[in-house]
């Protein structure tokens, strides 16, 4: 069963802020834009990641993340104007390899790749 549904999925097709919150050596919390996300076929979420520093040190002790992500121009619940998710999942860093280098070719400036395996995507509007 697909944890990534289709509204998830038309969210990224529109612009929008992705939040993305770590916790293990502190709370920290960082952006990105939905067009940057990147989905497997086996349904990760690929981001690319220049600075994460305080993320890539709160993944090393705790893998567990949680992203929200949106859009106004996504019809939500009762058909009202924007939705958006709460991701829960895993994360970890890649820094070579086949997806590295197809993150590189879109995103010339990354010099990591932050790799999200989702546990539970919940729609939130």
């Amino acid at each position: 069963m697909s944890k990534l549904n289709e509204k998830l999925l038309e969210v990224l097709k529109h612009e929008g802020v992705v939040s993305i919150m770590s916790w293990g050596v502190e709370p920290h919390l960082v952006n990105t834009w939905n067009s940057y996300l990147v989905i497997t076929e086996d349904e990760r979420i690929l981001i690319p990641a220049y600075g994460f520093r305080k993320t890539e040190k709160n993944v090393d002790v705790n893998n567990k993340v949680k992203l929200t992500l949106g859009s106004k121009d996504v019809l939500g619940y009762k058909d009202n104007p924007g939705t958006g998710f709460l991701i829960d999942g895993t994360a970890s860093y890649i820094e070579s390899g086949d997806e590295f280098d197809l993150m590189k070719s879109k995103f010339s400036w990354l010099t990591r790749v932050l790799e999200i395996t989702v546990n539970k995507a919940k729609q939130m509007l």
